[in-house]
């Protein structure tokens, strides 16, 4: 039994350093936004609708002009608890205004805090972590120019063992990719452009994809819809078996929030298209195109 021990305890401090290191933060290098040159607030803007920033981080039931003030609050079930967004207005004690540029990029990029621990995925950095440099450098000049709010951020309401933050390392591990889902170098600008705004900034695929057990996205399923994270319903698939709407029908809806059957969006897509609807419209033609180009499931195509 001695013998053993004096295998198994040894075997079991490296396995726990080996795992101890695999789920480390991990941060942008130093230098990667040292640039002096400031971001363009106009463009800045753009990534904030395009990202749906205000959708999540607006106060709970705020209206006009008080969507722009990022108090947090808003509350998001899951199956593995309830996630509150938290104050991202540029107060500095109880949002992120005393946040560098660095700071930014490492929550977007790696979902890690100014403090180097890892957020919880509800934070849609699965798909932010495909940004571009710029992109990042001009919301955050956009997010100073926001009214700051003293609100403080709520705790989230999930429960153990999920409320552990270092095994998220882990999840990162197997979770956080950073290849696009549709690949190739031939895409073309239209569909490129499309590309990046809907599996980088517009998150789309957190709402749309099936999950599997631990929560990481089923990239076979890619926009197969799946269910409401709140239990009730379902998110519509966006494959074409599911979705026979034109690129144009997509783009007008997306533009003014009417279906082809006359209907309007509802729910959370009602926030999303008061979104998408500033955006330029070629890039609610680009999304358009991708969704067109999506391609059957797997699952679905066999039959499964």
């Amino acid at each position: 039994m001695v013998k053993v021990l004096r295998l198994i305890v040894p075997a079991a401090i490296v396995a726990a350093g080996i795992a101890w290191v695999m789920t480390a933060p991990k941060t942008v290098a130093e230098d990667a936004f040292a640039s002096p040159e400031g971001g363009e607030v106009a463009r800045g803007e753009t990534v904030f609708r395009a990202a749906g920033c205000g959708t999540c981080h607006a106060a709970p039931g705020a209206e006009g002009d008080d969507k722009l003030v990022l108090a947090g609050g808003q509350s998001f079930p899951s199956p593995f608890g309830a996630f509150t967004a938290p104050n991202i207005s540029p107060d500095p004690d109880h949002g992120i205004g005393e946040w560098s540029l660095q700071d930014l990029a490492n929550a977007l990029l790696h979902g890690v805090s100014p403090e180097g621990v890892h957020y919880f995925p509800a934070f849609p950095y699965t798909s932010y972590t495909h940004m571009g440099d710029r992109d990042i450098v001009d919301l955050y000049a956009y997010l100073q120019t926001l009214p700051a709010s003293s609100a403080p951020s709520q705790p989230h309401e999930v429960g153990f063992p999920f409320n552990i933050r270092r095994s998220l390392g882990g999840w990162k591990f197997l979770f956080l990719k950073d290849d696009w889902v549709m690949d190739g170098n031939d895409l073309g600008a239209e569909l490129t452009r499309g590309r990046y705004l809907v599996e980088a900034l517009g998150h789309c695929a957190e709402c749309h994809t099936p999950r599997n057990a631990l929560g990481g996205l089923d990239r076979s399923r890619w926009m197969a819809g799946a269910p409401d994270p709140s239990g009730k319903g379902t998110i519509p698939a966006l494959t074409p078996d599911k979705l026979s709407w034109s690129a144009t029908d997509i783009a007008y809806y997306l533009e003014s929030g009417f279906t082809p059957e006359f209907d309007s969006a509802g729910g959370h897509m009602a926030a999303v298209v008061e979104n998408t609807s500033r955006l330029p419209a070629e890039d609610g033609a680009a999304i358009a195109a991708y969704v067109k180009a999506l391609p059957v499931p797997v699952a679905a195509s066999t039959g499964y």
